[in-house]
């Protein structure tokens, strides 16, 4: 059985809502639902859940919408949103939201439950608690800051993770496969485009202030940092 981490699930179908419940239950993790994206709205203001399981289609206020509220507000609790959209698109407009991960339905339980645990976890990648810096990057482990040439730079969970990974690894190239394995605790579809998602949005992010691209794509193998 997992610790008591807090679980907030906004889902307006209640048989959806309610397998996914138990099912988490059943990990021994402590579960809160709400119908619609209104509703966990309000209950947020007064728990302070580990992780928020959000559906994009609801009634009243949307998933995506109750992302990017709770990221006005501060708010970096890891947030995994689930919907029937499988368009690349979609992908980014949920990280574009403020969403650590996407789940497309139909589900199985099990990848579900894996993408739960990869959001909880926490300092598992680097055993330290130090500063890594490279490409005029500057990450800090223990407060999970990250800035470039000095300028600050917000990262959602997942963004840090591999940002850090790729700084653990500077110059070394990380195949997909270990990506996936490292940051989701779980294999991936081998013709799944995710990665390269996150990826293109966390390129988008160090640039910003720098044009130039310290991620390098090793076409068929995966990624690699470098000093540019």
């Amino acid at each position: 059985m997992t610790s008591q981490n807090r679980i907030l699930i906004a889902e307006d179908d209640k048989g959806v809502r309610d397998a996914i419940r138990r099912a988490l239950e059943q990990e021994g993790y402590d579960v809160t639902v709400a119908e619609d994206g209104s509703v966990a709205l309000e209950i947020s203001k007064n728990m302070a859940p580990d992780l928020y399981l959000l559906d994009v289609m609801m009634p009243n206020i949307d998933g995506l919408s109750v992302c990017k509220t709770l990221r006005q507000r501060g708010d970096t609790t890891p947030i995994l949103v689930v919907t029937a959209r499988h368009l690349v698109s979609d992908r980014v407009a949920g990280l574009d939201a403020g969403a650590d991960d996407y789940l497309v339905k139909p589900f199985a339980l099990e990848e579900l439950l894996a993408r739960v645990r990869a959001l909880l976890r926490r300092g598992t990648i680097g055993e330290s608690d130090g500063l890594l810096e490279a490409a005029g990057i500057r990450l800090d482990q223990g407060a999970r800051k990250v800035s470039r040439n000095g300028n600050a730079i917000e990262l959602t969970k997942t963004e840090f993770d591999l940002l850090e990974l790729l700084m653990h690894n500077v110059g070394i190239v990380l195949t997909r496969e270990t990506i996936y394995d490292l940051i989701w605790d779980y294999r991936f579809e081998t013709n799944s485009k995710s990665l390269d998602v996150y990826i293109g949005y966390l390129r988008r992010k160090i640039t910003v202030d720098d044009k130039s691209d310290p991620i390098h794509t090793v076409r068929g193998v995966g990624y690699c940092l470098r000093e540019t």
